[in-house]
């Protein structure tokens, strides 16, 4: 008796680890695909001279330049898009118990791009330009964050009523997400409609997701929220495994599920507003890495989240990293990569099943 209760311990010290492991190993991944991100591009830094500017700021003048004011934001700005979105999408899929939920399946991203856009070009808040280098600039990045959010919460709540008075199915919220996304491209297309020609050509651009476009400010901006939304999914971790679990199982386990999932959702669809608002819609992040790692570390969010984390940094990293290299000098935007990748998996995700 007592040596099967010493060997259940044992057993779950040793499932646990593996999973701690994991993550471990994939942030240890997501460290030197940085520093690889950071040495590659149209000047290639050798990998020595990378390190040396960044941990000892002995580096060349030169290589300075390039590392502190181009590509170390950029990166950085993928790894903490990707980790917000990813984090988001994992949070939207339990919430809703819906494989298929993230910002972008959801129309929430759509949403989020039509609020930006409303912000640039009619509250004033981007400055518009004609060259390829800046064809946005945002000049107050508040007011367009807030414009993004509002109308997340927009589709966010069309999306909530219709899981809580419905009782929809994760096909019809997929199909609900498709009619808000187009209803939002049709409000975009509406506002391009009447720009003058540098201002089409600008929010034409400013689609294109794009972390490059992201400087130290924004980078920042989009750092805080992304950290403080993570430090809420967290700290509600027990409650989205109950969840999981169906809503009467989580509220006979004293989980207020309504609350969380409203929520839950409000704060996934601040994390998509940050980040669209600045790098433009990208796609698919949300949706493919949370299933990535689902089948690396399992469905308990005290490792899933974690794992989403640093999964959606490195997915979007190498992804941007990719569209530097395949038509260098040329830089394609990141969103067009991310597209490539997460439409067969969707599409590998409808034909499988919604089974979790």
């Amino acid at each position: 008796m007592h040596l099967e209760e010493g060997l259940i311990p044992a057993e779950y010290a040793r499932y646990t680890g593996r999973k701690v492991l994991a993550n471990a190993a994939g942030l240890v991944l997501l460290l030197v695909l940085l520093l690889v991100s950071i040495s590659v591009g149209a000047v290639p830094i050798p990998l020595g001279d990378v390190v040396r500017t960044l941990f000892t700021g002995r580096g060349s003048r030169q290589w300075e330049i390039i590392i502190l004011n181009i590509r170390l934001p950029q990166a950085l700005s993928a790894v903490v898009a990707g980790a917000g979105l990813a984090v988001s999408g994992v949070a939207m899929q339990s919430i809703l118990r819906n494989p298929l939920g993230s910002p972008f399946t959801l129309g929430i991203s759509n949403a989020a791009a039509f609020g930006a856009a409303f912000s640039v070009m009619v509250l004033g808040s981007g400055a518009m330009r004609s060259t390829a280098a800046a064809a946005v600039a945002i000049s107050n990045p508040y007011i367009t964050t807030l414009s993004a959010f509002i109308a997340c919460l927009a589709a966010t709540g069309v999306i909530l009523a219709i899981a809580r008075f419905k009782r929809a199915s994760p096909e019809v919220m997929v199909l609900a997400g498709v009619a808000l996304g187009s209803l939002f491209t049709a409000g975009t297309m509406f506002l391009q409609y009447f720009a003058d020609d540098v201002q089409l050509a600008a929010m034409v651009f400013w689609t294109f997701g794009d972390v490059g476009r992201a400087s130290w400010g924004e980078l920042a901006m989009i750092s805080t929220v992304t950290a403080a939304a993570t430090v809420y999914f967290v700290f509600n971790r027990w409650n989205y495994n109950a969840i999981d679990a169906g809503d009467e199982t989580a509220k006979g386990l004293g989980v207020a599920v309504e609350r969380a999932r409203l929520i839950g959702m409000v704060v996934a669809a601040l994390v998509t507003a940050t980040i669209i608002a600045f790098v433009g819609v990208i796609g698919f992040v949300g949706l493919v890495c949370p299933h990535m790692v689902r089948r690396i570390v399992g469905d308990d969010h005290r490792f899933l989240i974690p794992g989403s984390l640093i999964g959606g940094g490195v997915l979007l990293l190498a992804a941007d990293t990719v569209a530097r290299l395949v038509m260098a000098p040329h830089v394609l935007p990141v969103a067009i990569l991310t597209a490539f990748l997460g439409a067969p998996v969707f599409i590998y995700l409808l034909i499988k099943g919604y089974r979790r």
